[in-house]
């Protein structure tokens, strides 16, 4: 495997290409958004100036893995190479479905197709294809280059063999591998966004303010980053569709977005990027 295709620009996509090139695999990095795409490259040079900074790469270094990207603005022309196509679009499985349905087309009959998704049905995705035991899930985590995490999703249909190849892949970019089932949620979110929904709970009910509520959870539970501060960095919007997910996915209320979550989202409140969300930026 050394040409990696990546769907989608933005976070996740742009460190996604940036860990592989990095490591010296050709990256061809697709956006319909050239302007996403010239945010991605600007974003992916300021990280490995960071890295530079540190010590931890030298200006070739940085040089090399700039060489390994090359952008496209449509699937057609980027995927045709590539062994291995991992999906990094916006959490929506109708937008995810239209991608496979195009990947299944365009790629190489051995391609895999891997989905960044944090909690759509791997089954949903590979169901649009006509190469099922070639779907599976990476659902790396933020930031990419620096979260160790990759949790590695098998669908109902995926081979074996398609499974040892993408943990085989993943140790390749020091990243550590952990495979889990096809469920809403999978493991990772399932355990997270609830957590960080109670929290939303907690703060709505006026039991405490957001800095006194991830400071108990960042000093009591050795959590890095409290779970409102977490909510603004993940996008209010993305955790509301998780949970939303969550419910339809296990049919049960327990885990409908709290309402405080959902006015918020409506008012465009989403955290990080849009500059205010339990906090302001």
């Amino acid at each position: 495997m050394k040409n990696i295709a990546v769907i989608g620009a933005g976070t996740m996509g742009n460190g996604i290409a940036h860990v592989f090139a990095q490591k010296g695999f050709k990256v061809q990095l697709i956006d319909a958004q050239a302007t996403a795409l010239e945010k991605a490259m600007a974003t992916i040079e300021k990280n490995l100036d960071r890295q530079i900074a540190k010590q931890t790469i030298t200006a070739e270094d940085k040089a090399s893995t700039l060489a390994n990207i090359r952008t496209y603005a449509t699937i057609e022309e980027g995927v045709v190479h590539a062994d291995i196509v991992i999906e990094a679009a916006t959490e929506n499985s109708e937008i995810k479905k239209k991608i496979f349905s195009s990947l299944d087309e365009h790629t190489k009959p051995d391609c895999i197709l891997a989905t960044n998704t944090s909690s759509i049905s791997i089954g949903q995705l590979a169901a649009v294809t006509k190469r099922p035991s070639l779907v599976i899930g990476m659902h790396f985590m933020n930031p990419v280059p620096i979260m160790k995490l990759v949790e590695i999703i098998n669908g109902a249909a995926t081979a074996s063999t398609v499974t040892d190849t993408i943990v085989a892949l993943t140790k390749t970019i020091d990243k550590i591998p952990c495979v889990v089932k096809d469920a809403p949620g999978f493991i990772a979110n399932r355990i997270l966004i609830p957590m960080i929904n109670e929290a939303i709970y907690a703060f709505s009910e006026g039991i405490s303010d957001a800095a006194t509520i991830d400071q108990i959870m960042k000093l009591g539970m050795a959590h890095p980053m409290g779970p409102l501060q977490l909510a603004d960095y993940i996008g209010l919007d993305v955790c509301k569709n998780i949970m939303t997910i969550m419910e339809e996915g296990f049919n049960n209320s327990k885990y409908a977005p709290c309402p405080l979550l959902v006015d918020m989202v409506e008012a465009g409140k989403l955290g990080i990027k849009t500059g205010e969300g339990f906090y302001k930026y």
